[in-house]
């Protein structure tokens, strides 16, 4: 009862934006606008949740490049209701870690920030210490495919745990799976005996972006 009236309250100091266009939401309203929300491509089922275009990829820079950590929530609810597909099957989320240098330039970790509320939906842990990417390395969509896999190949060290065994990995966006095949191969080397993948969107290859509302 208390939280529908602080939501109310908050909305008339500072209006809710939606994460796709940036427009104030109406009234009550939570996540991508009408005009945004249909303009979401979701995926047959697999790692990726979306397809990486539209709104969903205005929303995902505007929160990693311009420290919109407002739009955690907006963006993890589409986790979270994916969230059942995975349930009572994994041990705890490990988000895909950034390396230490990379995190001190943003000064956030953004997927880790998106798989908190995934963790809680799930009623597992969240471990960000289990995963660690030990060396920098250039994003994989500045590269050509075929440096893909050695740009990401030995990039990861994860420590052992047995009683998490079954891991639930995240990543918010998933180009070729290179670097999430290289993580979950430092999780099953550590012991880790089921190595489950999500991301909140993917690059389709050859798929052009959804075309945005007249309202940009």
């Amino acid at each position: 009862m208390l939280r529908p009236i602080l939501n109310g309250l908050l909305d008339l100091v500072a209006p809710v934006c939606c994460p796709g266009c940036d427009h104030a939401l109406e009234w009550g309203e939570r996540g991508f606008c009408s005009a945004c929300a249909p303009l979401l491509d979701r995926l047959p089922p697999g790692p990726a949740l979306y397809a990486f275009g539209g709104p969903l990829a205005d929303a995902v820079r505007r929160f990693k490049y311009a420290s919109r950590l407002d739009l955690v929530e907006p963006l993890a609810a589409l986790l979270v209701h994916a969230a059942p597909l995975h349930a009572g099957k994994v041990d705890a989320v490990v988000p895909l870690p950034l390396h230490p240098s990379r995190l001190r330039e943003r000064g956030f970790d953004q997927t880790a920030l998106l798989a908190a509320p995934l963790a809680a939906a799930l009623g597992v842990p969240l471990d960000t210490r289990r995963l660690r990417r030990i060396r920098p390395t250039p994003p994989q969509a500045s590269l050509a495919e075929a440096q893909r896999e050695a740009n990401v190949r030995g990039a990861f060290e994860a420590t052992r745990d047995e009683t998490r065994r079954r891991v639930l990995l995240l990543d918010d966006v998933r180009t070729t799976g290179a670097t999430l095949r290289s993580a979950a191969g430092a999780l099953h080397r550590a012991g880790a005996s089921q190595v489950r993948l999500m991301a909140l969107a993917g690059v389709v290859e050859g798929r052009l972006p959804v075309a945005r509302g007249s309202h940009l």
